[in-house]
């Protein structure tokens, strides 16, 4: 069930409606009944796979409770270990079997030598790779005695399905959420206006700037062999605006429908592609996700608190892993060694947290200067989506093999698809809009408000694609 269809919009509107006009004054049953659509929502793709998810959530709401009530470090230890052997185990088994059995067999056929093993035909349940991610958090942060387990199974199954961020996150951690699902919610329209608003921004991110440009990148990546250098970099540009629109926007409407619903959930995207270096890109880009590593893998590992060469190892491990997180491909393992050797230089020279502040234009030279770390940086990042996006590591490099060399300024590629120079004119819009706009949440604020909704609506009704009903691209981590 997507954001982007009719479908949704009548599930929302009956949830909406009986969640906040039949249950408002009964907080157990708005959970019960948030439960129950959560599970619907998930469902609706594969019912079968809404096992994992239950067996997920008895799992670490048990493992929660038992390690909060010991003091023995060897038990503690031991129960947390069971909560990542049945979480990881699930990711593992559904996301990388194949990929390891496919790799193993290949690697001994190199050698001259038949393995007599078969991969199997597994499909990947949506959005495991969240989920499991959510419920990790919750039982690690209680061995930590960071936070105290619940005793509300009710409350700790509708933190870990909740269906607005379930199958794209944001990964939220339980110190955040949860305590949500234990207080008592009042309609506020102000915040559910401001949810709406945050929803139509991230609708029309996904419906006008990501699904149209999928249509020139498809065409574009399918054929790039007989593609110029410069429809190979517009199509590499295209593909880093459709996956930001793609993303950001799944997590501003995931944002929007939980904050109609009374919810806050974290800020996941914080307009990456004004990033000055690398480091703030990341510090910029799928938020929840990069905190999450950093939390419970970057710091343990030392962080960036230790020696250099463990430094560098930490850098790479945690860009690597990250990579490998996004699917069982080796284009995603080279895409993360690629951000992972851009990152390099600025831990070396101590340059990686010397943009944190917000970018400000006070002088012709620092506009200069500004714009073109900001160029540099999207340059490197769309070099390394090509990656990203490839159907493997050979298109990968046979993609930019061609862009590097293939120099010729030839334009067949405006013409395949409904818009063509129209689409420059929509991502220069875009961009101008998100920079005006960058130190709020959405650009339905301050004066003329509403004459910029009624301009993104009219944007998205004879702009959007409705038709094909694209994926969103995160769905298959």
């Amino acid at each position: 069930m997507l954001f982007n269809t009719f479908t949704f919009f009548v599930f929302f509107v009956i949830v909406f409606f009986v969640y906040w006009f039949l249950l408002k004054k009964n907080r157990i049953y708005q959970n019960i009944l948030l439960l129950i659509a959560s599970y619907i929502f998930y469902g609706w793709w594969d019912w079968r796979f809404l096992s994992l998810i239950v067996i997920s959530t008895i799992v670490d709401f048990a493992i929660g409770k038992l390690i909060f009530s010991t003091t023995d470090k060897k038990r503690r230890k031991a129960l947390l270990m069971v909560s990542l052997l049945v979480n990881l185990g699930f990711l593992g088994f559904f996301k990388y079997y194949n990929f390891f059995i496919e790799n193993w067999i290949q690697a001994w056929e190199t050698l001259g030598v038949s393995i007599n093993l078969s991969s199997l035909n597994i499909i990947l349940p949506v959005g495991i790779s969240f989920y499991t991610f959510q419920t990790l958090s919750y039982t690690i942060d209680i061995y930590r005695k960071k936070i105290k387990p619940t005793n509300s199974v009710l409350s700790f199954a509708t933190f870990v399905a909740f269906f607005p961020q379930l199958v794209a996150g944001p990964i939220e951690r339980a110190q955040h959420l949860l305590p949500q699902f234990l207080s008592k919610r009042k309609f506020s329209y102000k915040h559910a206006m401001s949810g709406v608003h945050i929803f139509i921004w991230g609708l029309f991110k996904k419906v006008v700037i990501a699904d149209t440009c999928a249509t020139y990148v498809n065409v574009i990546f399918e054929n790039y062999e007989t593609m110029s250098s410069l429809s190979l970099v517009l199509g590499a540009v295209y593909f880093a605006f459709q996956i930001y629109g793609d993303f950001s926007g799944y997590s501003d409407m995931a944002i929007g429908l939980a904050r109609m619903l009374g919810f806050d959930l974290m800020q996941n995207f914080r307009y990456p592609y004004f990033a000055r270096d690398i480091a703030e890109f990341w510090r910029r880009w799928h938020i929840s996700l990069t905190t999450w590593f950093r939390d419970y893998l970057y710091i343990p590992l030392g962080g960036s608190r230790t020696t250099k060469m463990l430094q560098i190892r930490n850098v790479f491990i945690i860009f690597l892993v990250s990579g490998f997180w996004h699917g069982a491909n080796w284009t995603f393992i080279a895409w993360g060694f690629l951000n992972a050797l851009y990152f390099l230089p600025l831990l070396l020279l101590k340059k990686n947290r010397i943009n944190r502040d917000d970018i400000t234009m006070n002088s012709f030279k620092n506009w200069i200067n500004t714009t073109f770390k900001i160029f540099i940086t999207f340059s490197i990042t769309s070099l390394a989506w090509v990656f990203f996006r490839a159907n493997d590591i050979q298109h990968a490099f046979g993609y930019l093999k061609r862009m590097l060399s293939e120099l010729s300024l030839n334009i067949q590629f405006l013409s395949i698809e409904r818009y063509a120079i129209e689409l420059i004119g929509i991502l220069v819009l875009f961009v101008v809009i998100e920079w005006f706009h960058k130190k709020s949440e959405h650009p339905f604020v301050g004066k003329y408000y509403m004459a910029k909704i009624t301009f993104v609506l009219f944007l998205i009704i004879t702009l959007g694609v409705f038709s094909s009903h694209e994926d969103f691209i995160y769905f298959q981590f």
